[in-house]
């Protein structure tokens, strides 16, 4: 338990570690956002294809796998349907922060949900090493999501303190759902497949939902697509080194 504790924590404050830059850059190009977005796509479907499914697989076969999947994916297209947000990657230019700021926290708890799921239950599993490998995953893709919330909040005219404080809590949401997927997973048989498998849908519905489309939507199609490539290979090597 104190491995999975420690694990999702270091990968959730990796969100605070990619906004340091803000104090020193407060702008960041329609392209770089691009480019960073696609990165964090390609690490998640990597993660997810190479690291959640095969496992889930191994853990309890191909059924549960696809029931598993199937299910993540239904719950966050609910949760996308029923929960305003605003997706701030997507979210160019100064805007009010009073009106936007709990739509925003909205989307970024809706997208760390999954993400802390899939390293809890990752650290519940019979595989020692799956744990550390898919927490390093989310912490770097955490990096440049805290990177691009952080410059989101600046030209909202926050504080940067308070835009630190506020990509801080995003990512303890994080490590919220990272212990509920421990706990689950551990109390219940059989649900460590299931919920590898709950995890890998949930994450790949946002990559092909938000984060592809909104990589590829400013005119950098062709800097994005070798950014996501870029992001998935990294993924393959900690794939690789761990497992």
């Amino acid at each position: 338990m104190e491995t999975a504790l420690l694990g999702s924590f270091a990968s959730a404050m990796a969100t605070v570690l990619g906004a340091i830059p803000i104090m020193f850059v407060k702008q960041l190009s329609e392209k770089w956002k691009d480019v960073l977005v696609a990165f964090t796509a390609g690490i998640m479907v990597s993660a997810s294809t190479f690291g959640l499914m095969p496992q889930a697989i191994r853990e309890s076969g191909i059924i549960s796998l696809t029931l598993g999947l199937l299910t993540g994916v239904l719950l966050l297209d609910l949760i996308e349907k029923s929960i305003p947000h605003i997706d701030v990657e997507n979210k160019p230019g100064y805007t009010n922060m009073d009106s936007k700021a709990l739509l925003v926290m909205i989307a970024l708890f809706i997208h760390n949900i999954p993400e802390g799921l899939s390293t809890g239950f990752s650290y519940a599993s019979e595989q020692a090493s799956l744990g550390p490998m898919v927490a390093i995953a989310i912490g770097a893709q955490n990096m440049p999501e805290g990177l691009i919330l952080a410059v989101f909040l600046l030209n909202s005219r926050t504080s940067k303190l308070k835009a630190l404080s506020i990509v801080a809590l995003t990512g303890l949401m994080e490590m919220v759902s990272a212990v509920i997927g421990y706990f689950t997973a551990s109390s219940l048989q059989n649900a460590v497949g299931y919920g590898l498998a709950f995890a890998a849908g949930a994450m790949l519905f946002i990559v092909y939902k938000e984060l592809i489309p909104e990589s590829h939507g400013h005119g950098y199609e062709r800097p994005s697509t070798y950014s996501f490539i870029f992001g998935l290979l990294i993924m393959v090597y900690i794939t690789y080194i761990f497992g």
